[in-house]
């Protein structure tokens, strides 16, 4: 569960601070009740933690990918535009 469901559930009573879930109902004013803003500081903070989590690619990795990336754009953009070479050449053909 991430953290943002976790934030509306325990808004809601479905969960305790701890994350355990809670047997009891929400009450009609709970429901009610307007929406608790995460402060501008929080939400800086929560990011930089997620970031923190994520797996980033080596130097070598990196420039694996960019190659990759970099041969696919080229031959994709080639193959449209010898595509779109042949297809004017048929329009043209069928319009004269």
């Amino acid at each position: 569960m991430n953290r943002e469901t976790k934030r509306m559930m325990q808004r809601k009573g479905q969960v305790g601070a701890d994350g355990a879930p809670v047997a009891r109902a929400a009450t009609p004013a709970q429901r009610k009740a307007p929406k608790q803003r995460t402060s501008i500081r929080q939400f800086f903070r929560e990011v930089r933690e997620e970031l923190r989590q994520v797996t980033w690619p080596t130097r070598p990795e990196l420039k694996n990918y960019v190659s990759i990336v970099a041969s696919v754009l080229i031959i994709m953009t080639g193959l449209i535009y010898v595509l779109n070479l042949g297809f004017s050449k048929v329009v043209l053909v069928l319009f004269q």
